[in-house]
């Protein structure tokens, strides 16, 4: 589009029409009438949103057959993480939202955003001001050819004036810029959301992780115990002098291997400790967690339908907005092409002396008209209107990149699941086997028809299963948490809130210093 003017036609940009809704007229009007006549049409150039649209399947690959689209009713809520059953979840979670120091900042980003939309709508409301001001000035002496004459004059005066100026907004360049910031106020607020959400998904990971760690040292304590036994067995046969020495070094080699890695286990601990007290916006110091014996519940996600997820995904509303205000953009770089017209007016008294200032007398007033074009800019506006397409562009393509990126995880999260549930099964039967293998080949050494080193390989095998066992069932749930994560947990597009509507700028997404007087 080189001039920006016309009727609608398409633009090289995918989805897009170039529409005004007004074209200026050749002949020449007076100018308050063309000015009323504009403004009631609500002319405002640049191409309207749509949506692009996106491929979406009918149901995930990953679940079995078609899957009929479930009530939101059934879908995961806000808290999400209570499926979990976890006491340290349920009571840390909600603290992410007030506390998370991630957060804050994107709420105050949010915050900015939302400023921003107030500076741009105020550029619809003319400016009023007012002007006083008052002098004292002594004239000088006068001289003449035949004399001069000295005289003193003290002479005060003052003026007091109102003025009003205002910058028609003709062609809706004020307009389509409110809707770009309230587009990218909207795209703060899903940044909000998706970074609550994934501060939460990361507070219930490395809880996971911590009690896996804590399950870990329940299996080695278990296991240290077991070797200690065997180790006092097998020191009792070697005084009997029934067994070779090499056994009993064998056997206390064993048991200090599981002692150092039971060791070492608390250093993984006290990392996800302190992880998790940061995550709630706390010192590590600030935080306790007692050792827990229990494992998080593996929970029941609702999956629904594909579709869906374009619209419980906070970050795919962060790019689906982004886009929205860069197609605002368009139209801000677009009216550009188009004259300014702005009007002015003066009303006030001056007076000199100051005696009788507000008298009838002295009162003045103007109004006035203005208004300019540029007639050659030697290709600005084309580029920048090339520039705003171009960066629309780029944004349709960050908007489908993140909605393939979402089904991608959702996909690797269902397949997740579904192949540690088989591992799971397959591996409880494994640790039972290796349990009874251990104890066969313990019984079967201590009546002397197989050497230690058959003891010592079914005892490893036991513990290798148990921990692999261990390891898959910490898998399950973290796949879990990251589905919830990647279905957009409870949130919804309609969060969103519209910036331009005052009561929607009441909406507080983070209360700071609540939620237990965490800060």
């Amino acid at each position: 589009m080189e001039s920006g003017r016309g009727a609608t036609r398409t633009t090289g940009y995918e989805g897009m029409k170039m529409k005004n809704s007004c074209t200026p007229c050749s002949s020449l009007r007076p100018l308050a009438v063309a000015t009323l006549a504009l403004m009631v049409s609500g002319c405002m150039v640049g191409p309207d949103y749509h949506r692009p649209l996106v491929h979406v399947s009918a149901t995930y690959a990953e679940l079995p057959g078609w899957t009929q689209a479930e009530p939101d009713a059934a879908g995961p809520k806000g808290d999400w993480w209570t499926g979990f059953n976890d006491p340290l979840i349920d009571q840390l979670e909600p603290l992410v939202s007030v506390s998370n120091q991630t957060v804050r900042q994107d709420y105050a980003n949010y915050q900015e955003a939302l400023a921003e939309v107030r500076v741009a709508r105020a550029g619809l409301f003319p400016t009023i001001g007012v002007t006083g001001s008052a002098a004292k000035a002594r004239s000088s002496s006068v001289e003449t050819r035949s004399t001069t004459l000295s005289s003193t004059r003290v002479a005060n005066s003052a003026s007091l004036e109102g003025d009003v100026s205002w910058q028609l907004d003709v062609w809706g360049q004020v307009r389509r810029l409110i809707e770009e910031n309230a587009a990218t106020a909207q795209a703060s607020e899903a940044t909000l959301a998706n970074a609550t959400l994934s501060e939460q998904v990361a507070l219930a990971t490395a809880i996971i992780e911590l009690r896996t760690s804590d399950a870990n040292i329940d299996l080695l304590q278990k296991t240290v115990q077991e070797y200690q036994h065997y180790l006092d067995v097998i020191a009792q046969q070697d005084k009997a002098g029934t067994i070779p020495p090499s056994d009993v070094i064998s056997a206390r080699t064993q048991l200090e291997t599981a002692q150092s890695s039971l060791i070492a286990l608390g250093v993984a601990r006290a990392q996800y400790a302190h992880a998790i007290a940061v995550l709630v916006g706390k010192n590590p110091e600030e935080l306790t967690i007692a050792h827990s014996t229990t494992m998080p519940t593996q929970p029941t996600v609702p999956v629904g339908v594909p579709s869906t997820l374009l619209e419980r995904r906070p970050d795919i509303a962060n790019a689906e907005r982004q886009m929205a205000a860069q197609n605002a953009a368009i139209g801000v770089a677009v009216s550009a092409y188009y004259p300014s017209i702005s009007l002015s007016a003066l009303d006030g008294f001056t007076q000199s002396p100051l005696s009788g200032l507000l008298h009838v007398a002295n009162y003045v007033w103007s109004l006035g008209a203005s208004a300019s074009e540029t007639i050659f800019d030697g290709g600005l506006r084309s580029a920048d209107v090339d520039a705003a397409k171009a960066s629309y562009d780029a944004t349709v393509a960050n908007y489908r990149g993140t909605v393939l990126t979402a089904f991608e995880g959702v996909e690797n999260d269902l397949s997740g699941l579904r192949i540690l549930a088989e591992q799971s099964t397959v591996l409880n039967s494994a640790v039972r086997d290796a349990t009874r293998g251990a104890e066969i080949a313990f019984n079967e050494y201590q009546a002397g028809t197989v050497d230690y080193t058959t003891v010592a390989t079914a005892q490893a095998a036991q513990l290798s299963s148990q921990q692999t066992a261990l390891n898959v069932q910490e898998s399950r749930l973290l796949d879990a948490a990251s589905l919830f994560g990647d279905l957009g947990g409870g949130w919804t597009a309609s969060d969103l809130h519209d910036p331009r509507h005052p009561v929607s700028q009441q909406a507080a997404p983070v209360q700071t210093g609540a939620a237990g007087g965490a800060s």
